[in-house]
């Protein structure tokens, strides 16, 4: 039995170089006839290509190379005309480059030829359009998360490296969590420890108190707080002076920043809560309402990636192993893939490895104990266990299934037995 081979309609390659007012455009058509052109970042010219490529009876595949966020525009609009569009990393066009033209030498039009020659070869990736599948609000909102805690945590080591060390280094001790409000509260009222020690301690207890959390215990802390201001060695300045004026408007920027990062934690869980993959996310231990929208935002929909592997690499997760002749390096990990969400799978298994009964703290214990002498198997551990919540974030979510934790036991064999689940955690 013969099978007939259907006839593939002729195609035509498009590679675009992308740039911030203008984008180099080289199409090469079935009959091997290139023809190159240049488009403006605007509507008309958008158009313009749109009409030229539907001239043609053929299939168009347009390949493009993302250029921080300026070829969103253009990916979106022909993704719209229902053209085929991908992209190409940037690091094969580079690699690519110096390869076929032996040298560092740069241009638009030699990276569209590079561009062409890869999409000829088929080395492409898939282009994940946030607007067009839907995770645009939630990317944007977690991408805005990031932005304020950056400018925060640079204000915090402002205050820590500059303000408090010059005029009231003693405060410092007292600060117990980067997310301890009330410290900077404090601080605002009393920036100096003359100010402090200009009432007396129960004046300054009774005015203080106010300003601190109820489950805090105050009389024990302000007490200690008003004993560091009366033998601080701190500069002298004075309450009016415009040193002052400027470290309490630093305190309220950070206390407007710290404000506005808990209204957006609190946005993101009320417009995911109904989510499916955002439940299945926060039931795995280590992950909270910021580490569920990062993935979400990040990743998309995960059960695009047909294979673990696939997410793995996508994260930056995969090992990469140095090999030549009979020399053979060690692997780890490749750190090519999205970087904040492999941040963000780190943090989540920072935290797991610190809970009691899961199998992310397990893993780590078993790594720990197996090399004492290794200084760095404390950090290979957390690698692996980040490895190990990628995989099974990836697993969870594409069986849609909720973390059940177990206790395991490492068997001869190297695989581990797990016995009856503990717990389980429902939505």
């Amino acid at each position: 039995m013969t099978v007939s081979e259907l006839k593939r309609r002729p195609q035509i390659l498009v590679a675009i170089d992308i740039a911030k007012a203008k984008h180099d455009i080289l199409a090469e058509f079935p009959d091997g006839t290139r023809k190159r052109m240049i488009i403006k970042n605007q509507l008309v010219d958008f158009n313009r290509l749109a009409d030229y490529l539907r001239n043609f009876d053929s299939d168009v595949t347009i390949g493009i190379e993302p250029t921080a966020d300026y070829h969103r525009n253009l990916a979106h609009f022909l993704k719209l005309q229902k053209f085929n569009v991908c992209f190409l990393s940037s690091i094969a066009v580079a690699r690519t480059r110096e390869a076929l033209h032996n040298s560092w030498d740069k241009n638009d039009p030699k990276d569209a030829q590079v561009i062409l020659h890869l999409m000829r070869t088929g080395v492409t990736q898939y282009f994940y359009d946030p607007v067009i599948e839907g995770t645009n609000d939630i990317q944007e909102l977690s991408n805005t998360h990031f932005q304020i805690s950056l400018r925060k945590v640079k204000l915090q080591h402002s205050l820590l490296n500059h303000y408090l060390p010059l005029y009231f280094p003693e405060a410092e001790a007292f600060l117990c969590a980067t997310r301890a409000g009330w410290f900077t509260k404090l601080l605002e009222h009393f920036p100096l420890p003359s100010m402090v020690t200009a009432k007396s301690k129960q004046d300054f207890i009774d005015q203080a108190a106010k300003v601190l959390p109820s489950k805090h215990s105050k009389r024990a802390m302000l007490d200690s707080f008003y004993e560091a201001a009366a033998t601080s060695v701190g500069i002298k300045v004075s309450a009016d002076s415009h040193t002052v004026a400027m470290f309490r408007l630093t305190l309220r920027e950070h206390l407007d920043l710290c404000s506005k990062r808990a209204e957006l934690e609190e946005l993101a869980h009320s417009i995911l809560k109904e989510n499916s993959n955002y439940k299945i996310l926060r039931s795995v231990p280590g992950i909270g309402p910021i580490i569920a929208l990062t993935v979400l935002a990040e990743a998309g929909d995960l059960r695009r990636f047909s294979h673990e592997r696939q997410f793995l690499k996508y994260c930056g997760l995969d090992l990469s192993t140095q090999q030549s002749g009979g020399f053979r390096g060690g692997s780890k990990i490749s750190k090519r893939g999205n970087a904040r969400l492999r941040s963000a799978l780190w943090i989540a298994a920072g935290v797991a490895v610190r809970m009691r009964e899961n199998s992310f703290r397990n893993k780590f214990s078993r790594y720990v104990q197996r090399e004492p002498t290794d200084k760095d198997l404390k950090r290979k551990a957390m690698t692996a266990c980040s490895a190990k919540m990628a995989r099974v974030v990836y697993g969870l979510i594409k069986h849609q299934q909720f973390y059940r934790s177990y206790h395991e036991e490492a068997v001869p064999g190297g695989r581990t037995r797990s016995y009856e689940p503990l717990e389980q955690l429902t939505p």
